[in-house]
């Protein structure tokens, strides 16, 4: 199950390595041009740091997920795909991260760079609470009018979404869930059996 976390306020953590200091920025995101544009925030706060690496994972469906990532001058491999494997190993998406570097005059060798980096997207990770992602599955829902009010409370008394209703020659009600099954069910009871689902979609939403 993928997870992210709660969108607000940047996460910035700051670790040191032999006097080389790293700041880890976490950011929800939901595009990569969003990702790409807290890339180039993060360079206008810093611009007397070295080195801006970065690695972003967007999307909850995995064949069309979008992930990229960034060494920006440090050697190759040593940075933004360390950062990058973190984020895969938490199982996190629409999430970009950045590690501004300032050198400390001390080179930490190729392993070091991959340590440093990494341990400093973790640090970032450790401070907030991972939520998860879930997929809910979406649905119409046909009733008389004179049933409508009804069966919307009940169905919101037993747990499911009820994201809207329209009225036309039947009332129809848009409704979500987790669940399939327990909707199904849950359909049936409260229309005695007259209640037809229909398919509309899905969505991602934060549990």
């Amino acid at each position: 199950m993928p997870h992210t976390f709660a969108p607000g306020r940047d996460v910035v953590v700051e670790t040191e390595v032999k006097r080389s200091r790293f700041l880890a920025a976490l950011r929800r995101v939901e595009s990569t041009e969003a990702a790409l544009a807290f890339v180039e925030d993060q360079r206008r706060l810093y611009p007397d740091a070295r080195h801006h690496c970065w690695a972003f994972v967007v999307g909850d469906e995995q064949t069309t997920r979008a992930e990229r990532s960034s060494d920006d001058g440090e050697p190759g491999g040593t940075a933004g795909i360390p950062m990058l494997q973190v984020l895969h190993h938490r199982d996190l998406v629409n999430v970009a991260v950045v590690v501004t570097r300032w050198f400390g005059g001390i080179k930490l060798g190729a392993g070091g760079l991959v340590r440093a980096y990494s341990g400093a997207v973790t640090a970032a990770l450790d401070s907030v609470r991972p939520v998860a992602r879930v997929r809910r599955e979406m649905f119409e829902l046909e009733v008389d009018h004179a049933d409508a009010g009804r069966v919307e409370a009940e169905l919101r008394q037993r747990g499911v979404s009820v994201l809207g209703v329209s009225y036309g020659d039947r009332a129809v009600l848009t409704v979500a869930t987790a669940d399939v099954e327990s909707l199904t069910a849950t359909v049936a009871s409260i229309t005695s059996g007259s209640g037809d689902l229909t398919p509309t979609g899905h969505q991602w939403v934060d549990a």
